[in-house]
């Protein structure tokens, strides 16, 4: 199949049914290999005139696209497709999206190097927070003005008006953009759902090692949501009381909310309350107690036990870090970043005073923790465009950078890929002023770079 390249995207336009033998036929890696050599620095395969697909059918072009990413560093992914058809996809692959959806070509072209038009003014909604984020990035990285809905009753009123935007976008994914293992809300809190019948499986389905990389980043408080738990065995009771107990020496508390004990032992709610595990009927009688989640160390970040030394491999890669970090943070507020000074040590932030910090870690063939201390108007302005307005809110403001400083992991785990290491990263750590920073990274050692950015004062910090 030969592909229509326009604008630097490949473009196949398969027809009629995809399934695993049809979809063999239609498209070979040298297709794709044919089209790069035509300088496209995006593929996508069309669905326009796809009348049926199923999981077998997609798995044959997704696995293709994994090898082109990994040999070439371009973006892959669908184009061209309904709302019907973007569902099905997004249900089909649900956390291992690891490609692009664009509902249309002239969408697709706004995220395109070969794309010449610019100033491009893009209305956007994602009920995905992290991906609202990560398009208005990508769209204003390539010389286009986004504006950011926080809702659907925004995004449809405003997309009533006739004429406004040039290019309106919804249904549309940006694959690569991280790893999305939980979720964080207010209070630096994380959630982990689990359902059905635990026993000893789920000592293979939850992530530990994600689970242990965000105490080191400094989360102190875990939620698990067990609204729908049916019951549970021995095995998980052991691992839910070992993983309270290991969690324990960061001064760390584990939560179930909404597990019922009509089918479990009332003894293992005992056995588990004795681990040091909290039970709590609704999810709100944690969120929406601000002295509870202070208590339970959702605003703590009481040192935990794990104090590693640099290696070779961490600061052979300290560009990566510093290029995705400065690239965007440059972007964002307008600036050019200037270096100050750069040193290995601990940490050291001379002045405290209108501050506040984020902290991401990452893990896999290498593993650390980047730490990020913003002057406050300059976080105020590097939000202002994911906001949609100049905002004085604080914790609107450090909600906002959690998901500005989750598009600097998305794009170090890409640049790292680039250099074939694998990482993933955790959800980022927000930190109302940098004691509670400074708390976490107490004795560890690592490499400070100061910046300024229009002469204020910005602390860059990568660490194990």
């Amino acid at each position: 199949m030969r592909a229509v390249v326009k604008d630097g995207i490949g473009v196949f336009h398969p027809q009629g049914f995809l399934d695993g033998s049809s979809s063999n036929a239609l498209l070979s890696i040298e297709d794709i290999e044919m089209t790069i050599k035509s300088n496209a620095s995006m593929i996508l395969v069309s669905l326009r005139k796809v009348i049926f697909f199923n999981r077998n059918g997609l798995d044959t072009f997704v696995k293709m696209f994994q090898k082109v990413r990994a040999a070439n560093h371009i973006a892959v992914g669908f184009c061209d497709y309904d709302k019907k058809k973007y569902e099905a996809i997004r249900k089909f692959y649900n956390n291992d999206l690891n490609f692009s959806l664009f509902k249309t070509q002239k969408i697709a072209s706004l995220f395109s190097s070969g794309f010449k038009e610019k100033n491009k003014n893009v209305l956007l909604y994602s009920e995905d927070k992290s991906q609202r984020a990560a398009l208005a990035i990508e769209l204003h990285d390539n010389g286009h003005n986004p504006i950011v809905t926080q809702t659907e009753e925004e995004f449809l009123k405003k997309a009533e008006v006739k004429d406004a935007y040039d290019v309106i976008i919804e249904d549309t994914f940006l694959g690569q953009m991280g790893q999305k293992v939980a979720t964080r809300v207010t209070g630096n809190a994380i959630i982990y759902t689990v359902s059905s019948f635990l026993d000893a499986e789920i000592g293979n389905t939850f992530n530990i090692a994600y689970h242990n990389n965000s105490l080191n980043v400094g989360f102190r408080l875990f939620i698990f949501d067990a609204y729908k738990v049916v019951s549970m065995n021995i095995h998980a009771l052991n691992f839910f009381s070992k993983l309270a107990s290991s969690s324990a020496e960061y001064n760390a508390t584990i939560c179930f909310v909404g597990m019922s004990f009509d089918k479990t032992p009332i003894s293992f709610k005992e056995t588990l309350e004795d681990s040091g595990v909290m039970f709590f009927e609704q999810m709100d009688d944690i969120l929406q107690n601000k002295e509870l989640l202070d208590e339970l160390g959702a605003s703590s970040a009481a040192s935990g036990k794990n104090k590693r030394a640099l290696n070779k491999v961490l600061v052979t890669e300290l560009p990566n870090f510093i290029d995705a970090t400065v690239a965007t943070i440059e972007m964002m507020t307008n600036s050019k970043a200037v270096k100050d000074a750069a040193k290995v040590d601990k940490i050291e932030i001379s002045d405290k005073d209108n501050k506040i910090a984020s902290s991401i870690g990452f893990y896999g063939d290498i593993d650390g923790m980047v730490m990020l201390v913003f002057p406050l108007e300059i976080a105020k302005k590097a939000c202002e465009l994911l906001i949609g307005e100049s905002t004085n809110d604080k914790e609107l403001i450090l909600d906002t950078l959690a998901e500005l400083v989750n598009i600097v992991g998305g794009k170090v785990k890409t640049l790292l890929a680039d250099a074939h290491i694998s990482v993933d990263i955790t959800l980022p750590r927000t930190y109302h002023n940098v004691d509670g920073l400074l708390e976490v990274a107490q004795d560890k050692k690592g490499v400070q770079v100061d910046l300024s950015f229009d002469n204020d004062k910005f602390l860059f910090f990568l660490t194990r």
